[in-house]
């Protein structure tokens, strides 16, 4: 059915845990790659024979790709009545790429490309002034088939423990100081990445930073010591894919759940075993969508794929994956979905995209929108509401509705195209652009 009826930590962060990633083919961008952001008051009280103070500070972390959990959940204030326009409280430039930015107390990290060089920043949260930048030289020479999507980088770094974890397009991995932008340790590129470039954003999970490094046919999904870059584990069965994978437990085993090449896969997140794996192939190997995780379920897509929901299950010496529901309606292909209550809201690839709702629990389509509403759209559920930002920089704030797409505002939100994830927090939405980086607010 059709419906579009209503049309502060302010030193050195010591994050909770973080991707973004992009590529486009045959002009097309694919985003895929990592963030639910937790909101958390911070109180310090100071006694003294003196004085008393408390301080309280409001300390919202999108600290990785899709947020703190990785699922696009966001903190924000609503406001009693929504302005005609956004408030820019500042822009500045920051380089090429569709990475994602993303925030710890006061500091936003961002990857970006100048020049031949790649360059990680930190980023003053409130004003905008540039603490810190590493630069490193990064030449990189886009595929034929995808010269549109330009040279990175795509994948969004995760910030944990101090540490900024960061993915460039050619595959140089890096872990830098958070508080300085000292470098800790560099992974160089393998001698060949994969065919469009990297775009799946590691993840940290405690002592062991997460990436699937290598090119097509000869990946390795391998945990770094974060603090020291040593190889602690990896897992060889498949080239890396474009999505970034998830941490979950399925029958008391911790996994790392991503989509890969051609396959989605449930990998011992101690020690690299293979638990599960299912095939997954799509046209010119576009496994690009990050895996939902909900309740005992594992949601998943890709395009001219269904979408799907499945269940690992731990049969004492084996495990195996039960199929609970399909819908071959509502695929997807770039745009990574979201859950709010019972329903998942996302943008599927049909009819030049169509943003959908779907009960989770039987799979049913409950709406779909007409159609050619963007290339692709990055989803938040933030707070009582969902935040679409498509790529022509039009940012969608619609009511969660099972009924129909409520919209409640559109605003445009820069000149150039939108590929990376926002961050939104509180009231604050940052946006970046193809080169630039603004701070909006409500009101």
């Amino acid at each position: 059915m059709s419906n579009d009826a209503i049309t502060p930590n302010l030193q050195a962060p010591t994050p909770k845990a973080t991707d973004a990633a992009a590529y486009v083919l045959f002009g097309r961008w694919a985003l895929g790659s990592w963030e639910l952001t937790t909101s958390a008051a911070t109180c310090v009280c100071v006694l003294s024979s003196l004085f008393v103070a408390a301080v309280c500070l409001d300390a919202a972390d999108w600290p990785q790709w899709r947020g703190t959990n990785r699922d696009g959940a966001a903190s924000f204030v609503e406001p009693a009545r929504w302005p005609e326009q956004l408030t820019e409280r500042w822009k500045i430039d920051v380089g090429l790429g569709h990475s994602s930015p993303v925030l710890v107390g006061n500091r936003i990290y961002l990857h970006t490309r100048q020049q031949d060089n790649e360059v990680v920043s930190a980023i003053d949260a409130g004003s905008g002034k540039v603490l810190w930048q590493d630069r490193y030289p990064a030449p990189y020479r886009v595929n034929s088939a995808a010269e549109g999507h330009g040279p990175g980088p795509k994948s969004t770094p995760a910030v944990a423990g101090g540490r900024v974890i960061a993915l460039g397009i050619s595959g140089i991995l890096s872990a830098l100081d958070a508080n300085t932008g000292k470098v800790l340790w560099r992974k160089p590129a393998p001698p060949e990445g994969p065919i469009y470039g990297t775009a799946m954003s590691p993840v940290v999970d405690g002592p062991l930073a997460i990436a699937h490094v290598g090119g097509h046919d000869r990946g390795a999904l391998t945990a770094f010591d974060a603090a020291t870059g040593a190889e602690k584990w990896k897992w060889t069965g498949d080239g890396p894919g474009y999505a970034s994978p998830v941490i979950a437990t399925f029958g008391g085993v911790k996994q790392v759940v991503t989509e890969t090449q051609d396959k989605i896969v449930g990998i011992a997140a101690t020690n690299g075993q293979l638990l599960w794996e299912l095939p997954l192939r799509t046209p010119y190997t576009q496994n690009v969508v990050t895996p939902v995780v909900h309740n005992d379920r594992i949601i998943y897509s890709g395009l001219e794929n269904p979408l799907t929901a499945m269940r690992p299950v731990n049969k004492g010496n084996a495990w195996a994956t039960e199929k609970v529901w399909e819908n071959p309606t509502t695929g997807l292909y770039m745009s990574s979905p979201v859950v709010i209550g019972s329903t998942l809201y996302g943008m599927s690839n049909r009819n030049r995209g169509q943003f959908f709702a779907v009960d989770l629990a039987t799979g049913k389509a409950l709406w779909t929108t007409r159609g050619r509403e963007a290339e692709n759209a990055a989803l938040v559920a933030a707070g009582k509401l969902l935040f679409l930002l498509k790529d022509d920089a039009e940012l969608v704030i619609a009511r969660p509705n099972p009924a129909s797409f409520e919209v409640l505002r559109r605003y445009t939100v820069a000149d150039s195209p939108t590929w990376a994830h926002p961050v939104i927090d509180g009231n604050r939405i940052f946006v970046k652009d193809a080169d630039s980086l603004t701070l909006w607010t409500v009101p």
